[in-house]
């Protein structure tokens, strides 16, 4: 008997000794992975780029570490100098051939529907939807009713402006400390005015020309209006200017992360794109290098980033589109402004297959 206990006390003490190597290993490998480039390259961008779990990056590396991964990725803009001429609105011609898959898949357009086109976009490590709007005209600005005190969802945007399709816009503060979306970031021009301006914008102007040309510049709210900029929001960065693409160091210093972007091509046609993203074992998020590929693919001119992470939310024909990573369950986020489709000259619109996040 004095026997068989001693076996059982000493299968106890190795099953216990198997399980503290087992964590030992553990802890090892965390600690080997937490201190690898590649790892410090995505946890701190990703991190940084959000002004709620900043604190992510701080719980595993000091100031010196995150300063130095950020240095070493970060967006250098080309330079250019934006070339309106370039865009000939109108220029859209029935096609029977087509030059790529991406230019039928984007001209093909869904029956009884000549307003807009849904493109679902799949990848490996990450999901999302991309809208082309064919008349640039049927695009415009939606503020929220209560601007700089509550925010409003893209889709109650949409629908109180009548519109078709939406997807958020510039970035903003919370007045409450819950999430309400409402004091925006930088400068908003609508109706060729600027009718909010407030510190902290992160980047230049994004906004469209009463001919419906997109416009993107770094210049001062009055500057863009003078140069005819009728509606715009303080976003970035800018990705792609007259056709050429930022340069992209490492990732940008934006990490991975559900991301929205408006874009024009050069025969007008804008795009909207949603990525998702934070959502473990469906979408994962892209890169900004991701997002101008994708943006490549179907010719795009002009293009910047607009408010992501759990702002990037999307509005079809009165639903929430897209698989939010907050807020999907009421939803989606709260924002203070989003730009939408409107149906101006009553053209027939139906919305595509429902969305089912597959």
């Amino acid at each position: 008997m004095k026997h068989q206990k001693k076996t059982k006390t000493k299968k106890k003490l190795s099953i216990i000794t198997i399980f503290i190597i087992f964590l030992d290993f553990c802890v090892v490998s965390g600690l080997v992975v937490i201190n690898t480039h590649k790892f410090k390259s995505f946890w701190i961008p990703t991190a940084m780029t959000t002004m709620s779990h900043q604190y992510l990056a701080y719980m595993l590396y000091d100031e010196a570490t995150i300063n130095k991964v950020m240095s070493e990725n970060y967006i250098e803009q080309n330079g250019e100098v934006m070339n309106l001429d370039e865009i000939v609105i109108g220029s859209i011609k029935e096609k029977t051939n087509y030059s790529n898959k991406y230019e039928q898949e984007l001209f093909t357009k869904d029956p009884g529907n000549d307003v807009y086109k849904t493109i679902r976009i799949i990848e490996p490590k990450y999901k999302g939807w991309l809208i082309a709007i064919y008349d640039p005209s049927d695009v415009e600005l939606a503020v929220a009713a209560k601007l700089g005190k509550a925010g409003q969802s893209v889709n109650t945007l949409v629908k109180n402006n009548n519109g078709l399709v939406g997807i958020n816009g510039g970035g903003f503060e919370d007045n409450d400390g819950w999430g309400n979306g409402s004091i925006p970031y930088g400068a908003i021009i609508q109706g060729g005015e600027v009718i909010w301006d407030h510190p902290g914008g992160s980047g230049g102007l994004i906004g469209f020309t009463a001919d419906h040309k997109m416009y993107l510049t770094y210049d001062e709210p009055e500057v863009a209006i003078a140069a005819g900029v009728v509606e715009a929001v303080e976003f970035g960065p800018n990705l792609i200017v007259n056709g050429k693409t930022a340069k992209i160091h490492g990732d940008g210093g934006w990490g991975i992360a559900p991301r929205s972007v408006i874009a024009q091509r050069k025969d007008g046609v804008v795009l909207f794109l949603i990525i998702e993203g934070r959502l473990a074992g469906y979408s994962i998020g892209a890169s900004m290098n991701d997002v101008i590929d994708i943006l490549l693919r179907y010719k795009a001119y002009n293009a910047s980033n607009l408010d992501g992470g759990a702002s990037s939310t999307m509005s079809i024909e009165g639903k929430l589109w897209n698989r939010p990573s907050a807020g999907g369950e009421y939803g989606g986020r709260t924002v203070s402004n989003a730009w939408i489709v409107t149906n101006k000259q009553n053209k027939p619109a139906q919305a595509p297959v429902k969305s089912n996040y597959k």
